[in-house]
């Protein structure tokens, strides 16, 4: 196993969550030359995981909910991986109810999932109906920050 390999799984409708791990994919292979591979899990649902030292999933927030491919991704053995989560959802996007998302959809599915121990965790704002919560320059800080841990 390569410990520059790195995937990034993600489901997405609106395509924020695929914006999101295009941004941290540019940043690890381009400011720490991970060799990256993004997948939609959508596409490939069962992805080979034993290559890979570094995992990173990302969905998208949908009626308050994880899209499923990535709630059934979530149930594979991660043992030894360093694994990260992100989500994109309107919620997290607002300042008033982004402590309120991590709790929800990200504490909440930890607490569900207790054999994944992420190295780290971010929700980031989505886009619905007029309303565009991106923030691709907060993206970009995490990735950095994601990228120094898991060169350590």
């Amino acid at each position: 196993m390569n410990e520059n390999k790195t995937l990034i799984a993600y489901a997405t409708k609106s395509g924020v969550t695929e914006e999101n791990a295009n941004i941290i994919a540019k940043i690890l292979e381009n400011q720490y030359e991970f060799e990256v591979d993004l997948i939609n899990l959508k596409k490939n649902p069962k992805p080979d995981l034993s290559q890979y030292k570094n995992i990173i999933i990302g969905s998208g927030i949908r009626i308050a909910r994880w899209y499923g491919k990535v709630n059934k991704f979530l149930k594979n053995n991660f043992k030894d991986k360093n694994v990260a989560i992100f989500l994109s959802s309107g919620k997290a996007g607002d300042p008033e109810s982004y402590d309120d998302a991590i709790t929800k959809y990200i504490d909440k599915k930890l607490t569900k999932n207790p054999h994944i121990k992420p190295i780290a965790t971010e929700a980031f704002g989505g886009r619905y109906a007029d309303m565009d919560y991106t923030d691709p320059e907060k993206v970009k800080a995490w990735a950095q920050e994601l990228g120094n841990k898991i060169r350590k």
